[in-house]
């Protein structure tokens, strides 16, 4: 879908705030705890990036990454939380530039919720062609809980290291989709599932032909927060261009600006239209909406006018990097 028209009523001010206090995105502040259990934050060998890279003694990159799912999600809908399950590891060993090779998980839960966590994994282990080899259960009648990690292999690594100012912000996303009622989340499952596991694959690709330096899986952060998480290391900013930012047909941008898709990326690029392509080719949405700056300040721009959303240098997105 083409952005909206630019005569059309955006408060800025109004989705500013909305991003700022997106709960996805502040609950990413808990992130800062690991410090005292790690040590320092490193955005390649972690904690920091989406997943931690073992450099493999005969060459390549091994990364490995995990996600808990939200426990209410689980209750509610727990074989989309299998599905999320994978979903988000494989999404955040993309956004590494790495192949999802495969998955572990631990479910603790009343039998029937297990069993539908199982069927979720099976199902987008399926769709995604990444094989589920192993994990842990144990029934319980309390809150469910439902967690998996995965391992990929990467020629060569997307960082948040190799994001500069000056470089370009693609967003790369499946528009065919729709929005859940009750939680945030813009399902494509469906509509892309033919050619999930191949679309997850092209970021690889752009890491492997140079195409991208670094990358952000859209999370629950959201479109910008995940941004922002991007910026955070190197205290990077951004200006977002929202009229080039690309938003699903009948979806609010306020929602879409705070929810978590099944495939949506950002990378920053000094080859942006080629990148964009490799994309395209596939039937995806690829875009230009921003550039990378050394301001610390992530801006959203409409027209000539603008807004700030987060100052990195004077907040914190996960309190890894103070």
């Amino acid at each position: 879908m083409p952005p909206p028209e630019a005569s059309s009523p955006i408060d800025l001010d109004r989705l500013a705030a909305v991003v700022r206090d997106h709960p996805g995105l502040l609950a990413k502040r808990a992130i800062g705890a690991v410090r005292g259990a790690v040590g320092a934050p490193d955005a390649v060998t972690g904690p920091g990036d989406d997943g931690a890279v073992v450099e493999m003694p005969h060459g390549g990159s091994l990364v490995v990454c995990g996600e808990a799912i939200h426990p209410p999600f689980v209750a509610s809908d727990p074989h989309g939380a299998g599905v999320a399950a994978v979903l988000a590891n494989v999404n955040d060993l993309a956004a590494m530039g790495a192949v999802p090779t495969a998955i572990v998980n631990t479910v603790v839960a009343p039998a029937p919720v297990a069993a539908e966590c199982l069927r979720g994994m099976a199902d987008a282990a399926a769709l995604y062609e990444v094989p589920v080899v192993g994990g842990h259960i144990s029934e319980h009648s309390g809150e469910p809980a439902l967690s998996a990690f995965a391992v990929g292999n990467a020629d060569r690594v997307l960082s948040a290291t190799r994001a500069r100012p000056g470089q370009e912000l693609l967003f790369v996303c499946c528009l065919d989709g729709r929005m859940r009622s009750d939680f945030p989340f813009f399902a494509t499952l469906g509509p892309q599932g033919p050619r999930l596991a191949a679309d997850v694959r092209l970021l690889a690709e752009a890491a492997r032909t140079e195409l991208a330096a670094a990358a952000k899986d859209v999370s629950m952060a959201g479109v910008i927060g995940s941004l922002a998480m991007l910026l955070e290391p190197g205290r990077l900013g951004a200006d977002v261009d929202l009229d080039a930012l690309p938003v699903p047909e009948g979806v609010d941008l306020d929602r879409w600006l705070v929810c978590f898709p099944t495939y949506a990326f950002w990378l920053a690029t000094d080859r942006s239209q080629e990148c964009a392509e490799l994309f395209r080719s596939a039937g995806l949405t690829a875009a230009v909406a921003g550039s990378l700056t050394d301001t610390g300040v992530l801006n959203l721009h409409r027209g000539t006018d603008s807004r700030p959303v987060i100052d990195l240098d004077q907040e914190p997105v996960t309190g890894l990097w103070d």
